[in-house]
């Protein structure tokens, strides 16, 4: 049995064409490459897969590279990206599935195959989604209760990924770090994106990496989500600044959008009466305020605006004081809310 990645690459370097002919099925041979539009299998010629190692001291089989966009790598970047699997160990078993190798583990012999997906696809948040477990004893509940988020029941929108791939800006390699998983949805729940926060394997921050957040599948109009929809519901860019009004207005639907512009895009539930548009306070914020605030009204939804005293109301839970954040907001809520959503004791989770 291979016992490295490169005794396994060089295995697969072995089939080359039969690799690209099964994961990179959108493309065709010329002469000794393959030719594809790219890793994720779209379909084109800019990308090209050298099948045979003809002179001695050229590049081996199974190397690639995109001429269009300068990526390269070897099959097992072809399986990871046309997979769109996240989990290195899940790529080496992929691997040793297709060259009929034993598993490295026990325990996986059931495990169904998985065809090849485009990368940042929906299908590929789906699987990276349904690869992560529940927060609940994992950095990313350290992560959270560092910011001062106690009340944890019921997210099910969010989930940990032990070791989530991330692929730097950068010709360099790429690298796993532990990241909080959010499932992005449509109104009938439908998983249609997903979006990484890559953690320090301490909990204590983000990964020390350039980008620690990104988001991947279809995100226009959608939004991870925090409790059903109902009549009332706040939306708000981040997943930290919504989680945080959470924990003091625990039964309101919630919903994060995931930056401004997709804030000012986001789809109404068809039971919405009233929207309460939650501000960053920066121009961006600004914009999708205003714009979110428009389509609610022209839709015949009262839309409020709901402000922070800091940069955002994550800032707010955990600069001043516990009680602090309800009191800020009582003035800012509709007076039937406060008695039904509002609450002065935060939940210990």
């Amino acid at each position: 049995m291979p016992r490295s990645a490169a005794e396994l690459a060089h295995r697969l370097a072995r089939e080359a064409e039969a690799v690209c002919r099964h994961y990179l099925s959108n493309g065709r041979r010329v002469g000794n490459y393959w030719l594809v539009g790219d890793v994720r299998n779209t379909s084109g010629r800019s990308m090209f897969v050298r099948l045979k190692s003809r002179d001695v001291g050229g590049r081996p089989a199974g190397k690639w590279t995109d001429a269009a966009t300068g990526e390269h790598g070897d099959l097992l970047d072809v399986i990871r990206e046309s997979c769109g699997l996240v989990d290195f160990h899940d790529v080496t078993e992929e691997a040793r599935r297709f060259l009929s190798l034993p598993r490295s583990e026990p325990g996986f012999d059931n495990r169904p195959h998985l065809s090849p997906v485009q990368s940042g696809s929906p299908e590929s948040a789906r699987r990276l989604f349904g690869m992560s477990q529940p927060i609940a004893g994992t950095v990313v509940e350290t992560y959270l209760r560092g910011r001062s988020i106690i009340n944890l029941r019921g997210i099910d929108s969010l989930r940990f990924h032990p070791r989530c791939y991330y692929r730097p800006e950068a010709d360099a390699s790429t690298e796993t770090w532990p990241a909080m998983i959010a499932a992005v949805t449509d109104l009938q729940g439908h998983i249609t994106g997903a979006h990484r926060t890559w953690l320090d394997p301490s909990g204590r921050d983000k990964a020390p990496v350039d980008t620690p957040r990104r988001a991947m599948g279809h995100l226009l109009g959608h939004a991870v989500r925090f409790g059903p929809a109902s009549d009332v519901m706040a939306a708000g860019e981040g997943i930290e600044t919504m989680l945080s009004l959470r924990c003091v207005m625990p039964s309101m639907a919630m919903a994060a959008a995931l930056s401004a512009a997709h804030l000012g895009a986001i789809l109404f539930p068809a039971t919405l009466r009233r929207l309460y548009v939650v501000r960053d306070n920066d121009p961006a914020g600004d914009g999708a305020v205003a714009g979110l605030f428009d389509r609610a009204q022209s839709a015949g939804i009262e839309a409020m605006v709901l402000s922070p005293q800091c940069e955002d109301f994550n800032e707010d839970l955990r600069n001043f004081d516990i009680n602090a954040l309800p009191a800020a907001l009582r003035k800012q809520l509709a007076s039937e809310d406060v008695a039904r959503f509002l609450s002065t004791m935060v939940s210990t989770g």
